[in-house]
């Protein structure tokens, strides 16, 4: 069974940068599209909230407009592993981010729906204060 693994969440100030990884196991992350949501609570699993996308060889990126600006999403196929550089933090980002995974080349136009991924990852907490 494929495994996602997420680390590198934690508790920071508003302004503040973080960043957190996403391990595949079992499976080459070079066959996959990924892609970052975020959850906060009171929202179910099909609420989360899509923030960054990545094709499979990293050529092409896309990012909600939330975050447009100040998140990075980066791959290394190589470490078989997934990045989200987040950078002036602010506390409408606290949530808890998940990393997804499809088989596609590219992020498709309904990357932002939930349903369309093959494997999630468990999620890491992400908490600025103000």
């Amino acid at each position: 069974q494929p495994q996602a693994v997420e680390s590198g969440g934690g508790s920071v100030q508003a302004g503040g940068s973080l960043m957190i990884s996403c391990t595949l196991l079992g499976v080459s992350l070079d066959d996959y599209a990924m892609s970052w949501f975020r959850q906060t609570p009171g929202k179910d699993r099909e609420q989360r909230e899509g923030v960054s996308c990545i094709s499979r060889t990293g050529t092409s990126t896309i990012y909600a407009d939330s975050v447009k600006g100040r998140f990075t999403i980066l791959r290394d196929n190589a470490k078989n592993t997934l990045y989200l550089q987040m950078n002036n933090l602010k506390p409408e980002d606290t949530a808890v981010y998940y990393c997804a995974a499809v088989p596609y080349e590219y992020c498709e136009g309904n990357w932002k729906g939930s349903f369309v991924y093959k494997f999630w990852g468990q999620g890491t907490q992400v908490t600025v204060s103000s």
